[in-house]
């Protein structure tokens, strides 16, 4: 969802007065939902805002499932992160683990500040994982009264991606069927599958992380372009929306849950 389509939503931070957002902050239970996402490459088919535009997205579609009874905001996104692994490609906006981190310190102190008793950061990229690991402890320690919580939304999949997939391991990483087919849902107009190709990663690493769904614990840093000529990893071919609105819907579900146990943990 794009910021200024996000300001027509009743859940959107950037919709509401000032008094309003403090009048939410301060009910019992009070979340403020933080979508963190990237600008960088994603292949020829993809455009660079699809880690920002998804994690969006999953952010106002949880605040939507739960508005009628959690008072609950979502921010706008932090909309680039930290992806210096994709610069050779072009196109990309990277920070630094420093300027990220400060930056997530920053709007969670200034959420917090408005009075809601929960925040948390919804990521959409992998590069980030770390670096929110790190704010949640950080902020954690400075607002002990407060949940802070961290999630990359595509690990919400994990239980149910089996079922709707359909490419091998591999085929569901970077700009692949998983990514693609909620592009081809949710912006179809942003997609280019003629510029598709599959590309399955080759790593000489038996423990690295081949897949969204599907990896090992060993942490190696390389530039994309040593795994790809597009700059895309996966089977973006096997991307249809109809994949899209099975993985979106089954998402909202997931994130339904926890934003309801969020509330109901502040009671």
């Amino acid at each position: 969802m794009a910021f200024d389509e996000a300001t027509g939503d009743s859940s959107a931070w950037a919709a509401q007065t000032a008094p309003e957002i403090r009048w939410i902050g301060e009910q019992q239970g009070s979340v403020a939902v933080v979508p963190v996402g990237s600008i960088e490459q994603h292949g020829n088919h993809l455009p660079v805002s699809t880690d920002t535009i998804l994690a969006d997205a999953a952010a106002h579609l949880g605040a939507e499932r739960v508005a009628s009874g959690v008072p609950i905001l979502v921010t706008p996104p932090i909309w680039t992160g930290l992806s210096p692994h994709h610069m050779d490609f072009g196109g990309t906006i990277t920070l630094s683990v420093e300027t990220l981190l400060s930056m997530l310190s920053d709007v969670a102190d200034s959420v917090l500040d408005n009075g809601f008793d929960a925040v948390l950061f919804l990521n959409g990229h992998g590069g980030n994982m770390s670096v929110i690991g790190t704010a949640v402890t950080e902020i954690g320690q400075r607002f002990p009264d407060a949940q802070v919580l961290g999630l990359t939304y595509f690990q919400l999949a994990g239980s149910f991606i089996a079922e709707i997939r359909d490419s091998d391991v591999g085929g569901m990483a970077h700009g692949g069927e998983f990514e693609t087919s909620l592009m081809l849902y949710l912006r179809p107009n942003l997609v280019d599958l003629d510029r598709a190709e599959a590309r399955y990663m080759d790593d000489p690493y038996d423990l690295r992380r081949k897949d969204l769904f599907e990896g090992g614990p060993l942490s190696v840093y390389r530039s994309f372009a040593e795994y790809s000529d597009t700059g895309a990893i996966g089977d973006p071919g096997l991307a249809t929306a109809e994949k899209g609105a099975e993985i979106y819907d089954r998402l909202g579900v997931e994130l339904e849950s926890l934003l309801v146990a969020m509330y109901e943990h502040n009671q």
